[in-house]
């Protein structure tokens, strides 16, 4: 009865004032969402969607992490875009794609979405911008020009055809102008490496989930060591390039085939062989006064043949399945990112195996000196295509695995 009485005196309250002033308007405050792009939006669309289907929720890490939200804001699409593997199977599998009016294509979306975040994270920003417009392009012109500066230096300050000198590098640069030269840029790939990781992180942490609309971090006793230990597993076993039922990824058509994650392997066991000799011979040279050049049959050389020959097999597979790959399975807009990272690695491994093969003959220092060009074009753009990618998609799988051991916050049903 009150709120009869307190309704028709609103009423007449509202009659009496017709024709004057009107009240100002309530104001309820609303805490504002950070505007999607374009592409976030179209992931966000849909991944509604497939939440709505959950025809493919078994098939990767993508999916379950989906049905534990309802909406999809600008970290939660960096992070699931960073989750998905591009293997293509949910396009041949959703029965919404293409050429349905929905238009359900997730590789696609998520794709443009994480080319998106190579950008938004890279640090400093204008050089993300820069690769992110003409990744083979720079990559080419950067490793072209340095190992030109290279070449004409030798050439000043003596001759590019030499005596053999036993594979002695250090006689046409020395070691300490090399350690300091390399050194400098590790530590700057390194530290754009770090901010890049940093911010992502700091955007997609489960830290930054509430608990049950609480507003309160989740509390995760005991669950980041099983979930981190989860993570290294998945990464170094590359596990959902097998498509999330182990028979591979889908290249040309709806085929499936594990030649992608293959060839993954040849190039990131190879770069961290390559990674490996370089350490050992640190250790060599430092802690046991054991001075290059080493011999063919020494544990540094061992290591960077079997690295460079891994960095030859993997790029040139990932190249030819990289231009045979259906368009509709990826960004046809980063295909000369992914091609100029491809390129740069080709040729660091194939300069540095000639050079290793010629390094007793008149011509090491123009080996060397086109060798070390490209290797320092490839470093220079570490932090801002595919490697930095690698580091995303790895907090990214630290976050699947954190946030599957914690309690759903929808309680909408069990996980």
């Amino acid at each position: 009865m009150q709120q009869l009485t307190d309704l028709v005196a609103r009423a007449r309250a509202d009659a009496d004032g017709i024709g004057s002033a009107p009240p100002p308007p309530r104001v309820i405050p609303i805490q504002p969402a950070l505007p999607l792009t374009a592409s976030e939006g179209e992931v966000a669309r849909i991944l509604q969607i497939c939440n709505a289907c959950r025809y493919c929720e078994g098939f990767c890490a993508v999916f379950p992490a989906m049905t534990r939200r309802l909406e999809f804001g600008k970290a939660d699409t960096h992070y699931l875009a960073n989750l998905c593997h591009n293997c293509g199977s949910c396009l041949h599998a959703c029965q919404y794609a293409p050429p349905h009016e929905f238009a359900v294509n997730v590789p696609q979306a998520m794709a443009q979405v994480r080319l998106q975040t190579y950008h938004d994270y890279a640090w400093p920003p204008a050089m993300g911008a820069l690769y992110k417009k003409a990744g083979l392009t720079v990559a080419l012109a950067l490793a072209g020009g340095l190992a030109l500066f290279l070449v004409l230096a030798v050439a000043m300050s003596g001759s590019l055809l030499h005596a053999p000198l036993a594979g002695n590098f250090y006689a046409i640069f020395p070691h300490n102008f090399l350690a300091l030269l390399f050194g400098t840029v590790s530590l700057f790939v390194v530290l754009a490496l770090a901010m890049g990781v940093r911010r992502f992180w700091r955007e997609v942490s489960p830290a930054n989930d509430s608990a049950n609309g609480s507003g309160k971090a989740p509390a995760m006793p005991g669950v980041r060591g099983p979930a981190s230990t989860e993570a290294v597993s998945d990464v170094l076993r590359l596990k959902y390039l097998g498509g999330g039922h182990g028979e591979g990824c889908n290249n040309e058509d709806d085929r499936f085939t594990l030649w992608r994650r293959r060839m993954h392997h040849f190039t990131f066991y190879g770069f961290m062989l390559c990674f490996a000799s370089t350490c050992v011979a640190t250790l060599y040279h430092y802690l046991f006064d054991l001075h290059a050049p080493y011999a063919l049959t020494s544990l540094p050389v061992l290591l960077g043949t079997a690295g460079g020959i891994g960095l030859v097999v993997g790029p040139v597979g990932l190249l030819w399945l990289n231009l045979r790959r259906n368009a509709a399975h990826g960004d046809v807009a980063q295909r000369p990112m992914d091609r100029g990272f491809i390129a740069l690695l080709l040729l660091t491994s194939l300069t540095g195996l000639a050079l290793l093969a010629w390094r007793d003959t008149q011509f090491m220092a123009l080996l060397l000196a086109v060798h070390l060009g490209v290797v320092m074009a490839l470093f220079l753009t570490l932090p801002y295509g595919k490697f930095a990618h690698g580091m995303f998609r790895s907090a990214a799988l630290l976050k699947s695995a954190i946030e599957k051991r914690l309690p759903n916050r929808l309680q909408l049903g069990a996980d």
